[in-house]
């Protein structure tokens, strides 16, 4: 083979973000392939690497040094995820390095001496999936899956007129590219296992990311009723380093072809995808927290783009990254008509609604009027569980002064004095001060009042009123994967909500304001996407199902819920930001750091003509810096920025500057 080796080491700094050549030993000559992991000698130390490439000349001047060790001549590096780090680096101001320790799981010895053991090259099969599978398209695959699934009495993609059309196009080998807009109800899991299932025997490879667990299981368990055992495997951080790294290999080697996952699922090595998928893509959760900060979503549609395949973007609400997919014509509405989602989805009212006011006064100043009271309790008589959205966890987070409402703040550290237990003293959330004494400065008065009232809080008030009816909470503390049937009352965070057998008789959404009034560019369309998730945990209409949001029915948001419709507000959404210059109809960087830091990036950083610059405003102890710019001078923007750091980082800047592309908190 080729004698020089170039290399990627794995070192975050911008300015070595480039391949170094190596010699090859004659040793290594045919197991030092590209793909495999190696150490080398550099600035004196040695380091870890990733052989990116075997050429047969150098452009260096001076002598090559050769490689130090091989470390394992198993090619866990996949030319196409190389290809896309690259991709997703470049889009993020990254380096490759950064994104490949995203993509390949740390190395585990004994597991590839298992799989180098097992017949076929393939890992051994585990539960969850990994393991030798029946070729795509044979009887043996058909079989595997226990022949035709049953017609789904909801009527499974049937219920979207262009659905069947989807799976035919999967089936073909075609890419079809849509938003999803799922119905109230829907049984998303099926509806992906039955896309995976029709790309797979088409015989490509799928590649599906959720939010988190609670969704991977259950869209696990459905793959493993479409596809059948062994053919598809799901990638978790929660996994061991032995467990993650024996079902990485056995897509990697080509055994499976359909992986599941939370977000660094989206960098699995399957062979030929043909489709890739991500739920729920608002969810904040697809956002890495790691250098250089991609989204799952954004990571699927580059690889889609660079693989030609299929993509498909669903949840119950559109964010307005979604929508600009619609708008742009990259991507097609996958919607049902309307006939088929009033009979699919619950009856939505919202206090303030003329009727409403007319017949209780008091209804838009009460937390818990009473039309969400006759709701829950027309539900319960008909022994069907309600469930009561709260967005915050806890008592009561926030108290303020009972005779003047000024916010209750701790005297030590300023922060917001709350009441963890009932019967217990109020304590500071920051310091976890006790502040029993506490005495308000501005009027003196010693006591307080609920000013934000938590979900624990809330399920003691409904436990009081329905004495009879258990109540079941479910939040950080313990989230409750389903509830039993029959009457209860179940208080969720969002995020956090069960499902129920036969769907909630009520849904009872409070306390919107604190959703709604945030200081967030992405508050209202969070509130309807946490919305809408827990409205389609509610029976239909036509079976008694009713939603109750305690909120102005004239506000853009609730108007979205009440007439389910995600596409139009997310059209409305995406209108308002192309209109201000927010993302993403225009590609904003977020700069942290100190304002020395700060300063001297700009000065290094060749800006786009267009860029503009927004701030400082204080970040916590440092300050924040956005640079706005047009859209389409955002891949720019991004090899400017990327420039700048590799100036600073060779100059050994005493200043750190956090970097992030499209952040999801610009506040």
């Amino acid at each position: 083979m080729l004698p020089v080796a170039r290399v990627c080491v794995d070192l975050p700094l911008a300015h070595l973000d480039r391949p170094f050549d190596y010699l090859v030993p004659a040793a290594w000559a045919d197991t030092a392939v590209p793909g495999t992991r190696v150490k080398v000698r550099f600035a004196g130390q040695l380091v870890d690497g990733w052989l990116l490439d075997r050429v047969a000349s150098s452009a260096h001047p001076g002598r090559l040094a050769y490689l130090d060790r091989l470390v394992s001549p198993e090619p866990v590096l996949d030319p196409a995820v190389r290809a896309l780090a690259r991709a997703v680096a470049d889009r993020y101001a990254g380096t490759l390095a950064d994104v490949l320790r995203l993509a390949v799981p740390p190395r585990h010895a004994r597991v590839e001496k298992e799989a180098a053991a097992t017949p076929g090259g393939a890992a051994p099969a585990t539960p969850g999936g990994a393991g030798a599978a029946p070729e795509p398209g044979s009887a043996p695959a058909a079989a595997a899956r226990g022949g035709p699934r049953p017609t789904d009495p909801d009527g499974g993609w049937s219920a979207y007129p262009a659905g069947p059309a989807l799976l035919r196009a999967l089936a073909d080998g075609r890419a079809p590219r849509a938003v999803w807009s799922a119905l109230p109800g829907e049984s998303w899991p099926d509806r992906l296992a039955e896309a995976a299932a029709a790309t797979a025997d088409a015989g490509r490879g799928v590649v599906l990311v959720v939010p988190d667990a609670r969704d991977l299981d259950l869209l696990d368990a459905a793959c493993a009723a479409a596809l059948g055992p062994g053919r598809h495997v799901a990638l978790t951080a929660a996994l061991g380093p032995a467990e993650r790294y024996r079902r990485f290999l056995a897509l990697r080697r080509g055994a499976v072809r359909v992986a599941i996952g939370t977000r660094a699922a989206a960098f699995a090595p399957v062979a030929d995808p043909g489709l890739v998928a991500v739920w729920d893509d608002g969810d904040d959760l697809h956002a890495e927290q790691r250098a250089p900060y991609p989204h799952a979503r954004e990571v699927l549609l580059t690889r889609a783009q660079l693989a030609d395949c299929a993509a498909l973007v669903g949840g119950y609400a559109r964010s307005a990254e979604a929508q600009l997919l619609v708008e742009t014509g990259w991507a097609r509405e996958l919607v049902a008509d309307r006939a088929t989602l009033r009979r699919r989805a619950p009856r939505v009212e919202a206090i303030g609604a003329d009727p409403q006011l007319a017949r209780d006064p008091a209804a838009a100043t009460a937390r818990l009027p009473s039309l969400a009271w006759d709701a829950a309790r027309a539900a319960l008589r008909a022994d069907a569980p309600v469930l009561v959205q709260v967005p915050r966890r806890g008592y009561l987070p926030s108290v303020s002064c009972q005779d003047c409402r000024t916010p209750a703040r701790c005297p030590h550290c300023q922060g917001p004095l709350g009441l963890p237990a009932a019967g217990g003293h109020t304590a500071c959330r920051w310091c976890a001060r006790v502040a029993a004494g506490y005495a308000c400065p501005a009027c003196g008065s010693r006591r307080l009042r609920a000013a934000v009232v938590g979900a624990r809080r809330t399920a003691e008030e409904l436990g009081r009123a329905f004495p009879d009816v258990p109540v079941r909470t479910s939040g950080r503390d313990e989230i409750l994967g389903a509830v039993d049937p029959g009457a209860a009352l179940v208080v969720a965070t969002p995020g956090a909500e069960p499902a129920a057998p036969g769907g909630y008789g009520a849904v009872l959404l409070l306390d919107t304001w604190a959703m709604l009034t945030r200081a967030d560019l992405r508050a209202a369309e969070e509130a309807v996407r946490r919305w809408m998730a827990a409205a389609a945990l509610a029976r239909p209409a036509r079976d008694g199902g009713q939603v109750v949001v305690v909120a102005d029915a004239q506000v853009p948001p609730v108007q979205a819920l009440v007439r389910w419709d995600p596409g139009g507000y997310a059209a409305r959404e995406l209108a308002d930001r192309r209109e201000l210059g927010f993302p993403p109809a225009a590609r904003m960087v977020s700069l942290t750091g100190t304002p020395a830091g700060l300063a001297e990036f700009l000065a290094q950083a060749r800006l786009p003509g267009s860029a503009e610059l927004l701030g400082p405003v204080p970040a916590g102890a440092a300050e924040r810096m956005l640079v706005r710019v047009r859209r389409a001078e955002g891949p720019a923007l991004a090899a400017a920025l990327h420039a700048a750091a590799g100036v600073r980082s060779a100059h050994k800047a005493p200043h750190p500057v956090r970097v992030q592309v499209d952040a999801l908190e610009l506040l």
